[in-house]
């Protein structure tokens, strides 16, 4: 595929292509708290972990930001406000996850307990912030124009595949 995606491509509804993304990207960031959890995880493993999904939620949001959500806006301009929050918040998950790099860089020394509390709180914003894209953009995703090309951010990140 070309990396867009248009009414006779469509094997799902687009909406429901959001949500299998949101998922994957949560059943990920649920196998690097439990990886934390049972101890298992060497520091090394952890941070390859968490650098491969701080990269598919990065690569995701700048997808949405600069490609899905403006398109978004243009067919549905009373989406303005929600559209606004959802990027506020793709700036308040980078943040999270910059914090996360750092606590997990060389020579960081960083207590488990304090890494686990930054991906509870990344686990928490997420959810709601998944949860209101998906109630908030499904509607207008599933009637956007045939003919609008929708970018690959409706799609799972490679990056989540490692």
């Amino acid at each position: 595929m070309n990396g867009h995606v248009t009414a006779p491509d469509r094997v799902a509804a687009l909406s429901e292509q959001l949500i299998q993304v949101h998922q994957a990207l949560r059943e990920r960031l649920a196998s690097l708290r439990r990886g934390l959890a049972d101890g298992a995880a060497v520091r090394d493993d952890l941070l390859a972990h968490c650098l491969g999904f701080c990269a598919a939620v990065r690569a995701h949001h700048t997808g949405e930001d600069e490609r899905l959500l403006p398109r978004m806006a243009a067919a549905a301009p009373e989406l303005a406000p929600v559209i606004d929050n959802l990027i506020e918040d793709h700036a308040l998950v980078s943040g999270i996850l910059r914090r996360i790099r750092e606590l997990l860089a060389p020579g960081q020394g960083t207590a488990p307990g304090t890494l686990a509390r930054e991906l509870d709180g990344l686990t928490a914003i997420l959810e709601s912030h998944f949860g209101y894209e998906e109630r908030r953009l499904s509607r207008a995703l599933d009637e956007l124009d045939p003919a609008t090309s929708i970018p690959d951010v409706l799609t799972r990140p490679a990056a989540l595949d490692g």
